[in-house]
């Protein structure tokens, strides 16, 4: 499946992690790519209505929101993980971006 970044922010965010971090999360992403919906635990797991995180474990927990849109998979947002529980702000902002692809 083909994996597009929703915006340059996702981007961004992953550019200004560590070397070792970009790598994993470089090989998770090659991962969703050849796996796509049947990828799951560890290193997805469905959090709402068409949004999935992608889960990377290391010295920084990283996750990616990210959804299935029109045949690919869309990377909406990321962000540094440091409770249990997804932050509602991190949600809200990958919620608005799910909405947006919609408006497309």
């Amino acid at each position: 499946m083909e994996i597009k970044f929703f915006d340059k922010l996702l981007e961004k965010f992953i550019s200004g992690l560590e070397k070792p971090t970009i790598a994993k999360i470089l090989r998770t992403i090659d991962l969703l790519e050849s796996f796509g919906q049947r990828l799951s635990m560890p290193h997805s797991k469905k959090v709402g209505d068409h949004l999935f995180e992608l889960r990377v474990r290391g010295k920084q927990e990283i996750r990616i929101l990210y959804t299935f849109y029109n045949g690919c998979i869309v990377l909406l947002h990321g962000f540094v993980k440091k409770t249990q529980k997804i932050a509602a702000k991190e949600l809200h902002v990958a919620h608005q971006k799910l909405q947006a692809l919609d408006r497309i």
